[in-house]
């Protein structure tokens, strides 16, 4: 025990807890915490972006592509709320986040009296992007409050928490005991014997499995398990937005979102793991069989309630929950290898009617090594690449899930940048999404992160544009005054190129890439086709070709 001010417990308890990397915006009522963080020199690692949203989009990609816990510090008040659009992605994505929040002095919470940065009832706001939150009404509870905030974060669905801590409790002393963190904590959700049963007998019944993976198997590192299990049923995987590469598509069993739906219309028998298992703008995927039974694998119960289609329950963590099933299934030797590449054709079919996008994903991907990550934000190109982009490893497609969050694709990008300084990282963007956080070419340059941005440029809020001229004939408020963007780099000292093909992009990337350090690429285009018939969460978005005949329908045994 030892006489501390908060601000240094909290610094000395995140270093305990190994959370040393921190993205961060000072202001007055996070001083004495960074001073805590200053004495400890070189302890902690900060980055510091020039907007508070980049603080928690920083640490959501540093969390999701470096597997490690994002730490993010604002200031109350506006500080918070500039950097709720990004935990709010963080939340829609199983991502790992500690939010650390100043709050008003402790005596006036609630009172209304119109304090610096105050606004009504925070503690509400910092609970509807967590799952978790606290605050410390004392010094000495600060190490307490990180412990328990930590130990959230480390159990259950892996979401971001919040903690909120005064300024005078920051600045206020007492003999202070920190905690140190236990040598092995595993707070995953073992599988239940009984709910295992029931399951591995059905998949072992079943004439055509089929498992459907979401994002929750990338958050919960159950890629391999997630393959074995396949092998052993020999199951096509089919992949939604957020759980690309959670086996790679070199894989005879893996199929993207469209191939996907070949399939799972002919299982008889689907095994939805770490998904919420609901489209964005429907209650459910309208593919399946209404033959088909369903088994669901989910750490968190509610994944198996209505509007869902009733079936069995697997309740745990998807590691250890697929590990179970593999242990209990039998084994199938029939090669579903032929079947799943018909379903990737007919896929691929579908995805050459949207040019030019496809073109510029295969270029993308012509130049970005396996092992490097795409960050995708909402483009017209990102649309298609969330489908048509091959993915290897896992997280090395990060998006914004649900939230479908305009502008998070470089703020993100930075962070994972800074988990992963020795891969390639790329992130295209629009126009639109790019100026949201433009700024941040200054965090680039300054910290010499080796990421480039991509930036198509129409010169519109081009997918709102496209909506409105196909659902009102007519446009409002899509056009855009955008800056030179290759000057605009030039004037942050980050290089930059200017292309207008996909063929220019592959080797603008390759240079950037290899030169290393941060770059800017504009992609002039025009407008482009929709991809979103494919993607299927919009009613308005015809698909403009009748689609290709059933690929597997004669594949299948009786």
């Amino acid at each position: 025990m030892a006489t501390l001010t908060g601000g240094q417990a909290l610094a000395r308890q995140l270093a305990l807890e190994g959370l040393t990397d921190l993205f961060v915006v000072p202001g007055v009522q996070l001083d004495w915490a960074v001073d805590g963080i200053r004495q400890m020199g070189d302890a902690f690692r900060l980055r510091i972006p020039r907007h508070e949203q980049s603080t928690s989009y920083m640490a959501d990609g540093y969390a999701r592509a470096g597997g490690r816990i994002g730490v993010c510090m604002t200031v109350p008040g506006p500080g918070f709320t500039n950097a709720m659009a990004g935990l709010a992605t963080a939340y829609a994505c199983s991502s790992p986040l500690l939010s650390i929040t100043g709050q008003i002095h402790s005596t006036t919470i609630g009172a209304g009296y119109g304090m610096l940065h105050e606004i009504k009832d925070q503690s509400s706001l910092v609970g509807s992007v967590t799952k978790w939150q606290g605050i410390a009404a004392r010094p000495e509870q600060v190490p307490a409050l990180v412990r328990q905030a930590v130990q959230q974060l480390r159990s259950g669905r892996p979401q971001p928490v919040g903690i909120e801590i005064a300024h005078d409790v920051l600045s206020g002393s007492a003999d202070i005991q920190l905690i140190e963190p236990p040598a092995a904590f595993d707070g995953r959700l073992p599988a239940d014997p009984a709910q295992v049963e029931a399951a591995a007998a059905l998949l072992s019944s079943a004439r055509f499995p089929v498992i459907h993976a979401g994002g929750g198997v990338l958050a919960a590192g159950a890629s391999e398990a997630l393959a074995r299990l396949a092998e052993r049923l020999q199951a096509p995987v089919i992949m939604t937005e957020t759980s690309r590469g959670a086996i790679s598509d070199h894989h005879a069993l893996a199929l993207d979102a469209v191939a996907g739906r070949a399939v799972i219309r002919r299982a008889d028998v689907l095994l939805v793991v770490g998904s919420r298992f609901m489209s964005r703008m429907a209650p459910l995927p309208q593919w399946t069989s209404p033959s088909t039974q369903f088994i669901y694998l989910n750490v968190e119960a509610e994944a198996a309630a209505p509007p869902r289609k009733p079936g069995l329950l697997v309740q745990a963590d998807a590691v250890l929950g697929l590990k179970a099933l593999e242990a209990a299934v039998a084994a199938r030797h029939a090669s579903r290898a032929p079947l799943v590449q018909a379903a990737r054709q007919w896929a691929l079919q579908q995805f050459a009617e949207v040019q030019p996008q496809l073109a510029y994903v295969q270029a993308l991907r012509g130049a970005i090594p396996e092992d490097g990550v795409l960050v995708n934000e909402l483009t017209q190109v990102g649309y298609l690449a969330t489908l048509a982009y091959p993915v290897y490893r896992p997280q090395t497609l990060i998006t914004p899930g649900y939230q479908g969050t305009l502008g998070f694709g470089f703020p993100t990008a930075l962070g994972v940048a800074t988990a992963l300084p020795d891969r390639a990282v790329v992130c295209i963007t629009g126009d639109g999404g790019f100026g949201w956080g433009l700024a941040e070419l200054a965090t680039a340059r300054r910290y010499a992160l080796n990421l480039v941005v991509v930036v198509f440029n129409d010169g519109h809020f081009g997918n709102v544009r496209l909506l409105q001229q196909q659902t009102f004939g007519h446009t409002l408020g899509v056009e855009l005054c955008n800056p030179d963007f290759v000057k605009l780099a030039d004037a942050f000292g980050v290089p930059s190129e200017r292309v207008d093909s996909p063929a220019g992009l592959q080797a603008a990337l390759r240079g950037a890439l290899a030169r290393r350090g941060p770059a800017l690429i504009e992609v002039t285009v025009g407008p482009m086709p929709s991809a979103w018939h494919l993607i299927g969460y919009h009613s308005a978005f015809k698909r403009p070709s009748p689609e290709p005949a059933d690929p597997i329908g004669g594949m299948l045994p009786a």
